[in-house]
């Protein structure tokens, strides 16, 4: 366990399980604290932080739904006003349909689209103003995904297994709306950049069939690879980094 994020406090969203629990508890075995927020209890990400760093952060789970402007500021106020500060906030709650455009529901558009955007814009508004600002200092770090980027991940199975173009208009949504709020918010002394993930595994991908073999790195990504790539943009090490993209894919999304 390092001390790269001692005394440092992390929000992490979407954090119960998949990607999110691995960033959470990453961040946590480097030092920091950690709210881990999801729209399900997270109690066990929770448990896995103390188990992994012998209960020397504090941890705890808020249940909360990121679309609803006033539960996101009430979480957000209560969290500093317990814990003091507001340093890292990860934007990784989301969600996939992977309808196809003739298929493509209101319901279905409405959820990704509020979620995977919205719910990032809300986060980041009410982490920033009044907290990060008047700290002078807080790294931003939203997960996008490679949908974004090259319009969906190609699942090697029929139309309907890549994820639709809900999900891709969200993240490359994540992608615009962190490159804007990277200028807005550099004078204020926050970063933030984005991390796009390729395929990886998690409940969210389980039964999806994606082509590794045409990948340069041929294998499927883990939570674990993200959550590193995510600590590094939010570590002291990337201080002079922001409004970039990530891209941990295996060589997926290679330009």
């Amino acid at each position: 366990m390092s001390n790269e994020f001692a005394g440092k406090v992390s929000v992490v969203t979407g954090a119960a399980g998949g990607i999110g629990a691995a960033i959470a508890i990453e961040l946590a075995e480097r030092g920091s604290d950690v709210l881990v927020v999801d729209v399900i209890d997270g109690a066990g990400t929770v448990a896995a932080i103390a188990e992994r760093t012998g209960g020397s952060v504090r941890a705890r789970s808020e249940i909360v739904d990121i679309r609803d402007r006033q539960a996101v500021k009430h979480c957000i106020d209560c969290l500093v006003s317990d814990w003091g500060s507001l340093d890292v906030l990860v934007n990784n709650a989301g969600t996939a349909g992977r309808l196809s455009l003739e298929k493509m529901s209101d319901d279905v558009w409405a959820r990704d689209l509020e979620t995977n955007l919205t719910g990032t814009f809300l986060m980041t508004q009410s982490a920033v103003y009044p907290h990060m600002r008047d700290a002078g200092q807080g790294a931003i770090v939203n997960v996008s995904s490679i949908s974004g980027i090259i319009g969906g991940a190609n699942s090697g199975g029929d139309g309907a297994a890549r994820t639709g173009p809900a999900y891709a208009a969200s993240k490359g949504g994540v992608i615009a709306f962190t490159r804007w709020v990277a200028k807005e918010v550099g004078p204020l002394g926050v970063t933030c950049n984005t991390v796009a993930p390729g395929p990886v595994a998690t409940p969210m991908t389980a039964g999806v069939p994606y082509p590794v073999d045409a990948q340069p790195i041929k294998r499927i990504g883990q939570p674990a690879d993200i959550a590193q790539a995510v600590a590094f943009l939010a570590s002291p090490g990337a201080s002079y980094i922001t409004g970039e993209t990530l891209k941990v894919c295996g060589g997926t999304a290679i330009g």
